[in-house]
Formats: C-alpha cells, structure tokens, sequence
C-alpha cells in the first residue's frame, strides 16, 4: 500500500511539474501554434514525440550519472545554437505569414516548410533551449534521482505524469489554434503567424545575448 501511494505521489509530481512548464509560453509552444495552422491538429502529437525523445536522453543521462559531462562550454554551445535556431524558426514562420492572402489558407501555408517537421521541431526546441536543459540538470534531476531512490517503478510513474500533461497540452494547443484557421480570416492567421515568429525571434536573440549567464548556472 505504502509502495502504491509513492507511485501516486510521483505521478502527480511528474504531472504537476509537467503542466507548470507547459502553461509558461515558450519556443516549442509557438512552433507548435505556427506549424499547426499548417499540418492540422495532429501537430501536437508529432511535437510531443520529439519533446519526449529528447527528455528521454536527458532522463537517461541522469541517471547513469553522465549529466557532469555537460559543463559551461557546452551550455554556451547549447545557448548559441538554441538561439540561431529559433531564429531559423521565427523567419520561416514570418515568411509563410508573407504568404497567406484570400487565397485558400492550407494552399498558402504550404509555401512554409520547417524542413526539420514537428517532430524535429520538438526535438529542437527542447534539447536547444538551455532553459530546459539547466532545469533537468538541475532541479529536475534531483527529482528524478528522488524518484529513483524509491525504485525504477517510481521513476516510470514520474515520467508517464510528466509526458501526459505535455501530450494533453501540446494536443489542447494544436487543436484549438488547427480549428482556429477554418473559423478565422486570412488577416489573423498573418497575424498569429507574425506573433509566434516573433517571439521565437525574441527566444533566439535571448539565447544569443545570454549565452554567457547560462553557462554559470550549472
């Protein structure tokens, strides 16, 4: 009984850490709305399977112990290469708004090609965001190894509470914003296009500027 009640407890650990980040607006939020306008509702599935790839490896390098091998050489590679991406995103999503027109809305969108697809859009977005991977090196490996203390079945329930409140979300997200484009004009599709290639812009040029602060925060 005491052993269930601790995969309880890390379920709802793993779901609760999992919607907190999820719900603060970030690069893969907005890859997500802005690819989802293209490729429909099944965005968030497909962004989801690679945010999960991507903590997959981080999760098995904190557990085998490997997390000291990233120092602060490789969080301002990390920091640089997050920043130039995202910057790739945010023009590639500005100019598909470019393309958008009274002209059917889907046609137009083609012209957009992420070429790394939502899959890789979710692999990017998390393993370039040094954000991401100092809270895993950080507060979320402790956590992890917590969990793993109480046994690998633990540490299971954590991730599966984790991944099901980033797949319910990035899901909600890719939904909303893929039904959005049937019921909208053209002028706010541009418009919403314009604001997510912003932001990722914005993400990229942060990265970029502070390339240096992330570094020492590991």
């Amino acid at each position: 009984m005491i052993f269930i009640i601790e995969l309880i407890k890390a379920f709802l650990l793993g779901f609760t850490v999992g919607i907190s980040a999820a719900l603060i607006p970030g690069p893969m939020m907005f890859a997500t709305i802005g690819i989802s306008l293209k490729k429909g509702w099944k965005t968030g599935l497909y962004v989801f399977s690679g945010h999960a790839l991507a903590e997959l490896g981080i999760f098995l390098l904190i557990l085998l112990g490997a997390v000291s091998i990233i120092g602060e050489s490789m969080m301002s590679y990390i920091a640089i290469m997050g920043g130039m991406v995202m910057l790739l995103f945010g023009m590639m999503l500005m100019k598909s708004a470019k393309g958008t027109g009274t002209t059917d809305f889907a046609a137009s969108a083609s012209k957009m090609d992420l070429k790394s697809g939502p899959v890789s859009a979710g692999i990017l977005t998390s393993i370039l965001n040094p954000a991401f991977v100092i809270w895993w090196l950080t507060a979320g490996s402790a956590i992890i190894l917590q969990e793993y203390m109480a046994g690998t079945l633990a540490v299971i329930a954590f991730i599966t509470g984790h991944w099901i409140a980033d797949l319910g979300f990035l899901v909600a997200v890719s939904s909303s914003f893929s039904r959005g484009k049937e019921l909208i004009s053209s002028r706010t599709h541009k418009r919403v296009l314009y604001i997510c290639g912003g932001f990722m812009i914005i993400f990229g040029f942060w990265f970029l500027l502070n390339y240096n602060s992330f570094s020492v925060m590991i």
